[in-house]
């Protein structure tokens, strides 16, 4: 018989552990990896009204895998909590992502969680993560689909015609970074978020963030790229929550080196003429413009709207991720 060496569970420490569990992370998760500074930016930025907490486990101070919870700060209920944990593909087998989650698991029902929630990825890498939740009671409560494309497989020139329709509707499409120049710009930009995610089916009831925060997580992430990112705007009209904004979208870059769409919309009035199309041609086109790149995109089943418009773009489907729910006791 094999004797699995003993490892201790602790707190991580910040910054010492950032570089090692980025490392652990990143190996645990190869599809969305990340880094030491995104750890700590994280931990500085986030809400601290909110509950949340972690824990590593180590062996001779070697960090074997990691995990989170707190409340789900984009759907927000007291007895609500999203987790996340990782084990390094080297350590796992050794009962160190069972005492992981049975420790978290442990932290939250002692406040009363009635709900924990995770994502998964449908790949063939992450089969025995989706089998460990299911071993321990989780179901799947929702699909997001993911699509790609690269830039350089697209004549981005045949979608001329649309780009002057939509100017010719009186529609400008700015990069982001010209309109965070502008005064009210964030303030815009914050409400327009907030109504365009009301008409985003994704399973939930959404929670709106303070404008600080919104502004934190959002457009001060490093990820973001706010000249490859695009708002559409009616110049004359000013609501007095969005102003001239009718529409955006999103780039970001991760650190494996692909761009991810974080969000796109238009108002619901300003709907069917091909503006949201529009936006997501003009990032493409700034980033064919600085070499090009691969994007990757990610959309709830439901969304049949955008799943359509990405599929005549040239997306094509490479994963499935599953949102998992574990029903507590009473809940």
């Amino acid at each position: 018989m094999t004797t699995v060496p003993s490892f201790t569970l602790r707190a991580p420490r910040y910054p010492e552990d950032a570089e090692a569990l980025a490392t652990v992370l990143t190996a645990a998760s190869p599809d969305w990896p990340t880094t030491a500074e995104n750890l700590l930016r994280w931990q500085a930025t986030r809400n601290p009204e909110l509950f949340h907490t972690e824990v590593l486990a180590e062996r001779d101070g070697q960090i074997l895998g990691a995990g989170a919870i707190g409340h789900d700060d984009f759907s927000f209920e007291e007895w609500r909590y999203w987790g996340n944990l990782g084990v390094h593909p080297d350590y796992r087998h050794q009962g160190v992502g069972t005492a992981l989650f049975d420790e978290l698991l442990r932290r939250v029902k002692e406040r009363g969680a009635r709900e924990v929630r995770t994502m998964v990825s449908g790949s063939d890498r992450d089969a025995p993560g989706r089998a460990f939740l299911d071993h321990r009671g989780f179901r799947v409560a929702w699909e997001r689909f993911e699509s790609e494309l690269h830039t350089a497989s697209l004549d981005l020139g045949t979608f001329d015609p649309l780009m002057a329709r939509v100017a010719d509707a009186g529609v400008q499409l700015v990069p982001l970074s010209e309109v965070l120049g502008w005064p009210e710009g964030r303030r815009w930009l914050h409400e327009l978020d907030w109504q365009l995610f009301q008409d985003v089916p994704m399973g939930t009831v959404l929670t709106k963030r303070s404008l600080d925060q919104w502004v934190k997580d959002e457009l001060e992430d490093p990820a973001l790229q706010p000249e490859l990112s695009f708002v559409a705007v009616r110049p004359g009209q000013q609501d007095p929550l969005t102003g001239p904004l009718v529409g955006y979208s999103t780039l970001g870059l991760n650190p494996g080196g692909f761009y991810y769409i974080g969000m796109t919309g238009v108002l619901r009035a300003e709907r069917g003429q091909g503006v949201a199309k529009a936006l997501k041609i003009a990032a493409m086109r700034a980033l064919d413009a600085r070499g090009g790149g691969l994007i990757k995109t990610f959309n709830d089943a439901p969304n049949v709207a955008m799943l359509t418009m990405n599929e005549a773009l040239g997306f094509q489907r490479t994963n499935t991720r599953y949102r998992y729910e574990l029903h507590l006791d009473g809940a």
